[in-house]
């Protein structure tokens, strides 16, 4: 019996497919290396799994493909964590986001019930929360204002999914991301576009002079709660993954500095109409349901993220 880990060659499901395969699972990675930023990235990540897990390139928007891998594949366990990514990027591509986010996760869904799949894991994102009043943000607080497409797109995969276990009894929980960031990251992400700002002498781009707050969480961590729900068949759950301490964007910056040894050039604007204030994760339910307990603090998560740029780029 196999894993299927839909968006394999992504940062997060990299991670966890190593992960899955040091454990001795039958991994399928699944991901159509899309261009949102360089496929050779991704490439290169799936190149060094190529003699230790299938690797499939499809877009999981295509039912026919999504059917016939469920077919063609002893698939008992799903973590789809395929999908378009970046609040901002979004703004303006709402119908590209909804047909990849929430139409190809219906698509999976669908595969997944109708070949008995035991444990649906699907990502979503702690963005889905948009400007909660209250903080820590709380599974049991509606989401129902997401601030752009991607939050949107993400809730609406959510309730699909909900529907999917009242009607046909697939068991599925949708994991709720916090700002997800280590070695071999995103480029997009702060954690890395930081560092390049800082290398090359660019400035950084700081929304509301720094003040705006994100709950950074070690991708390492993230996999740990991932590993865990994929052995717990719970039903519908929504479950918060997060370290739990927001801190500000200046205060980020500055743990750079001190490590790099370099003083950031800054360049301060109004934050876009995407962006919320903050994200703080309660993990009591991961805590209840995962044993989740993150380990990697923001401080030593970013050291070891320089030290992967400084060996990754032979600095």
């Amino acid at each position: 019996m196999a894993v299927l880990v839909t968006g394999g060659a992504g940062f997060i499901g990299n991670h966890l497919a190593n992960r899955l395969i040091q454990a001795g699972q039958e991994v399928i990675i699944f991901d159509n290396f899309d261009d949102y930023y360089d496929p050779a990235l991704k490439r290169a990540r799936v190149a060094v799994l190529k003699d230790k897990a299938v690797i499939l390139e499809g877009d999981i928007r295509d039912e026919a493909l999504v059917g016939r891998i469920f077919t063609d594949y002893s698939i008992n366990r799903v973590a789809h964590l395929a999908g378009m990514a970046s609040v901002r990027y979004s703004a303006e591509r709402g119908r590209l986001y909804s047909d990849v986010n929430t139409t190809g996760s219906v698509n999976m869904l669908d595969a997944a019930r109708k070949h008995h799949v035991e444990v649906f894991i699907l990502a979503s994102t702690s963005s889905v929360y948009g400007n909660a009043l209250r903080v820590p943000f709380v599974e049991d607080d509606l989401p129902d204002a997401p601030l752009a497409p991607y939050p949107a797109s993400k809730r609406a995969a959510e309730l699909f999914a909900h529907s999917y276990y009242h009607l046909f009894g697939l068991n599925v929980t949708a994991l709720r991301f916090f700002n997800v960031y280590g070695p071999n990251g995103r480029p997009d992400m702060m954690p890395l576009k930081v560092i390049d700002s800082m290398i090359h002498d660019k400035p950084i781009t700081v929304y509301d002079s720094g003040d705006m707050e994100r709950d950074w969480t070690y991708v390492d961590d993230t996999v740990d709660g991932v590993m865990a729900a994929l052995e717990r068949p719970m039903g519908y759950s929504t479950i918060n993954l997060g370290y739990g301490a927001p801190i500000s964007l200046m205060s980020f910056i500055h743990i750079y500095e001190e490590l790099i040894g370099k003083r950031a050039i800054i360049k301060n604007t109004t934050a876009p109409l995407t962006e919320p204030r903050i994200t703080y994760c309660d993990n009591s339910r991961a805590s209840e349901l995962l044993d989740f307990n993150p380990k990697v603090n923001i401080r030593d998560g970013l050291a070891r993220t320089w030290e992967w740029y400084r060996t990754h780029h032979k600095l």
